[in-house]
């Protein structure tokens, strides 16, 4: 079964960091420009971070200088580390392509930032 497989989210306090993690599931990441993307209820899902094939990255201005995207091409595992969050960061993610056609979503990770 094909899936991407989101892990590594939790209650984290502000300031503090997290390491996520985005496994695929008979799904090669390795040939596609990938993403990170976060939802809160009522918004849409916003890409925050992006690395293509060749490792080049991009990020949105939200968590530009505080997020790493890597990706381990052997495990078939992306990840994005997270530091110095804050309050608003408190959303669930998911990993896919940036572009169509998208894998199939996960369920995502939820990341609650609050004292």
């Amino acid at each position: 079964q094909v899936q991407l497989v989101e892990s590594g989210g939790g209650l984290v306090q502000p300031g503090g960091s997290l390491r996520l993690e985005c496994a695929g599931s008979a799904f090669t990441l390795s040939p596609y420009y990938m993403g990170w993307y976060r939802q809160t209820p009522g918004n849409q899902r916003e890409l925050v971070a992006s690395i293509s094939s060749g490792g080049s990255t991009n990020y949105a201005d939200s968590v530009k200088g505080r997020s790493t995207i890597s990706r381990d091409n052997a495990k078939n595992t992306m990840y994005l580390q997270m530091n110095g969050l804050r309050p608003e960061d408190t959303a669930v993610y998911y990993c896919n392509k940036v572009s169509p056609p998208y894998g199939p979503w996960g369920q995502g990770t939820q990341v609650t930032v609050s004292s």
